[in-house]
């Protein structure tokens, strides 16, 4: 079959869905991963076709909007524009989206743009289900990825759900308005919209271990948590001369990077963390990622784009943001972590991993200083309980293999 992998956001938003084309692709498929045009890099490596989308996620950063996202103050301001962001975003993807569904016998859909998917599917007449990166249904289990770790109690949680499942499907709802009409299909309202995705049992895929997030109870059948996806290098991708030079000049250094998370001060928010690595003797290697940090010295070395999966298991020590897919890549690596959780569902993940012992309780990015950076750095490196417990769990979540079931349930399309 034609498979299209529709997903818009960050480079962690795009990644894992190459190593499941990858598998696709093995399996028969043909694929093509529908993204921002920056990413066409990995499809490529993965050996996958690429359809572009015209919007620059990095790009916007620098635009007055994406300005303004950086300077928020407080996560709900963050999180409101970040939305804003969004709607915007889905307006100008929708014809390239369109495009790449015509083209395509079945889709598979990242939750970013589960309401487009869905309505691209029913006009079209294709079959498709959603690839989730994190959970987003409704439980009684725990509080929405999207808002919160502390939990309401089932019924409270199940209410939050509802609520923010509600305010995603209102940032794509003028773009879903536009395709239904376009597409020949009666106007809906995005709640008609979902509850006809739950009628229709409409499944969804999630490409995280139930290992750390186990399948909830509550959920209905067609609802699957299935293990990672990876992101798909060529053989033989390792580490630039300058760092496997840097490794093997001493201890193993500290990993610090924030992924796509914009902050204010990138300036300030890179000294703190040497400051922090200094100050507890750790050794450190800073991505600049899509916030610009920056460390100077002998002891710390900057760095671009690096494969995780060859990085992460030469370090002591994996400080991130709490995205998915780098709080997915440190525990693949069996390395324990220090989250710096900001914003969406990186509270979520830092949550996760606390509760997992693999990572002392998270140091949110807002409340960043150096003392207590550096305090989570000497627990968790010096408490080898932390290591231990990661590397057990690292091999356990290296065993599984998330793409199967996926491959497993596109096959049965190509059969019926």
């Amino acid at each position: 079959m034609r498979a299209a992998l529709l997903t818009a956001g960050s480079r962690g938003d795009a990644a894992p869905y190459t190593g499941l084309g990858h598998a696709l692709e093995r399996a028969g498929h043909r694929v093509t991963l529908v993204t921002h045009a920056r990413f066409a890099p990995l499809a490529e490596n993965a050996g996958i076709g690429f359809h572009p989308l015209p919007v620059d996620p990095r790009a916007e950063l620098d635009t007055a909007r994406g300005r303004a996202l950086r300077g928020s103050a407080t996560d709900a301001e963050q999180r409101a524009r970040a939305f804003l962001l969004a709607r915007q975003g889905a307006r100008q993807m929708a014809d390239g989206l369109l495009a790449a569904a015509q083209e395509a016998d079945v889709l598979l859909v990242s939750s970013s743009l589960q309401l487009l998917g869905h309505t691209l599917a029913e006009g079209l007449g294709l079959p498709g289900m959603g690839v989730y990166l994190q959970p987003l249904h409704a439980t009684g289990e725990f509080a929405p990825s999207v808002l919160s770790t502390r939990s309401w109690g089932p019924a409270g949680n199940r209410i939050a759900a509802r609520a923010v499942n509600s305010v995603i499907d209102a940032v794509y709802s003028g773009t879903a308005r536009t395709l239904r009409s376009r597409l020949g299909l009666p106007p809906s309202s995005t709640r008609a919209a979902r509850r006809t995705r739950e009628r229709q049992r409409w499944p969804v895929r999630h490409g995280f271990s139930p290992l750390v997030v186990p399948r909830p109870r509550d959920w209905r059948p067609e609802l699957t948590v299935d293990g990672y996806w990876w992101q798909h290098d060529p053989p033989g991708t390792g580490l630039p001369r300058h760092v496997r030079d840097f490794l093997a000049a001493g201890p193993p250094p500290v990993f610090v990077g924030l992924g796509s998370i914009p902050v204010r001060d990138p300036a300030r928010v890179g000294a703190t963390v040497v400051r922090a690595l200094r100050a507890a003797g750790l050794r450190g290697v800073v991505q600049r990622g899509w916030s610009g940090l920056e460390a100077d010295g002998d002891d710390m070395l900057t760095v671009g784009e690096l494969p995780h999966a060859a990085l992460f298991p030469e370090t002591a020590a994996v400080v991130h943001h709490g995205g998915a897919g780098t709080t997915a890549a440190a525990l693949r690596a069996g390395v324990p972590a220090v989250p710096l959780p900001l914003q969406l569902d990186t509270g979520f993940w830092a949550g996760r991993l606390t509760a997992l012992g693999v990572a002392p309780p998270a140091v949110p990015l807002r409340r960043l200083t150096a003392d207590a950076l550096a305090a989570a750095l000497l627990r968790v490196t010096t408490d080898p309980s932390y290591r231990e417990r990661a590397r057990a769990l690292g091999a356990r979540i290296r065993a599984e293999d998330g793409t199967a079931p996926v491959v497993a349930a596109v096959n049965r399309l190509a059969g019926a």
